[in-house]
């Protein structure tokens, strides 16, 4: 009975924490994003539009 009950439960658990570590990424790339918007350098706003590029590319890529 265990093992039939770990067995149901365990793709529930790994979906669970995909979820919440991407909504907790996201969060994260928002605080980097309010750090680079208040920025002064022109380079920290180059390196951030390659970020965000590289980053839609390759979710459109595989999405």
């Amino acid at each position: 009975m265990g093992l039939l009950l770990k067995s149901l439960l365990s793709p529930l658990k790994k979906l669970w924490f995909r979820r919440h570590s991407i909504h907790k990424k996201r969060r994260g790339l928002y605080i980097l994003y309010e750090d680079v918007k208040s920025c002064p350098c022109e380079d920290v706003h180059v390196l951030w539009s390659m970020l965000v590029e590289s980053n839609a590319a390759s979710m459109h890529a595989t999405g």
